[in-house]
């Protein structure tokens, strides 16, 4: 049975996290405090026993110019002697159905581990950001030049991120908590991280991306194994999208995960000149996830 948490459950989640990823108490005090809500955490049951958890972090992302809401998958985890059984299977399906209910288009994840990459692309993420290989802007060096004014801090440090597409942008209460990590851990340096995204409604991606070039015309037939509303056949002309119940002759093929890179621009110009033409090369980021 998969539930939303509770006052009667929050802390079940907290122990959860504990055992799973082992992180220190003051760190998870700090999480805890400004990123845990009851809403956005889906916990499965084994009988009565809080066993597996995922939490849906809202956030804003930049998408060919326009800021979507999206969600940020954080702590998805099952207790040791619950594994291999489905239930992250189960809370992930769960989620997107929560996304599709709350209207919103896009999530993302950032994995741990490599394996992760092969483990979430089973349910349709795709890899669409990379690592950093340059420090970000410090969080430190911003602090200190707008001492005593958290705000005046936090506009700065938004005007390096808020005009970039294919961008996790944060609000004042992000940063906030962003701050407060970096200080209990005396500032380390920061980069870009790798990360994944599952599109959940790509009717209204196609539409932000449609509306950005009305000098393609395109058709696409599109397959998702896992949210049946996505797969079908789409055109694109003059900054408009239309679905069809037929395939058109000269269609462009590819499954959902695909479609989220060619979307978001990852890579493209290796993927030789018709996908670069219709879908230029971006830089994705994802970055300050208090990971």
């Amino acid at each position: 049975m998969i539930r939303f948490a509770d006052e009667h459950t929050r802390d079940a989640v907290r122990a959860m996290w504990k055992t799973c990823f082992g992180d220190p108490d003051d760190y998870m005090d700090l999480y805890f405090r400004h990123k845990y809500r009851d809403e956005q955490t889906l916990i499965y049951f084994e009988g009565e026993k809080a066993v597996a958890s995922l939490q849906m972090l809202p956030y804003y992302f930049t998408f060919h110019g326009c800021e979507i809401p999206v969600l940020y998958l954080s702590g998805v985890c099952t207790l040791p002697e619950a594994r291999k059984k489905g239930f992250s299977h189960r809370l992930l399906l769960r989620s997107f159905e929560v996304a599709r209910e709350r209207d919103v288009p896009l999530l993302l994840l950032v994995p741990q581990e490599e394996w992760l990459l092969r483990f979430y692309a089973k349910f349709g993420f795709a890899q669409t950001f990379d690592a950093g290989s340059d420090p970000l802007p410090s969080l430190r060096h911003v602090l200190n030049a707008h001492s005593g004014d958290l705000y005046a801090a936090y506009l700065a440090f938004d005007a390096h991120f808020r005009h970039r597409d294919m961008t996790l942008q944060k609000s004042f209460n992000d940063f906030r908590a962003m701050a407060e990590e970096a200080s209990l851990y005396h500032f380390p340096p920061k980069k870009n991280l790798i990360g994944m995204a599952r599109v959940i409604d790509l009717e209204r991606l196609l539409q932000l991306y449609a509306a950005t070039r009305s000098d393609v015309s395109i058709s696409l037939s599109v397959e998702d194994g896992l949210i049946s509303g996505n797969s079908g056949f789409y055109s694109v002309s003059d900054g408009l999208i239309n679905r069809s119940e037929h395939q058109p002759a000269s269609s462009l093929q590819m499954d959902i995960g695909e479609l989220t890179q060619h979307l978001m621009g990852y890579h493209t110009a290796a993927r030789g000149p018709q996908i670069a033409a219709l879908f230029p090369e971006k830089v994705p980021a994802m970055h300050y996830m208090l990971e």
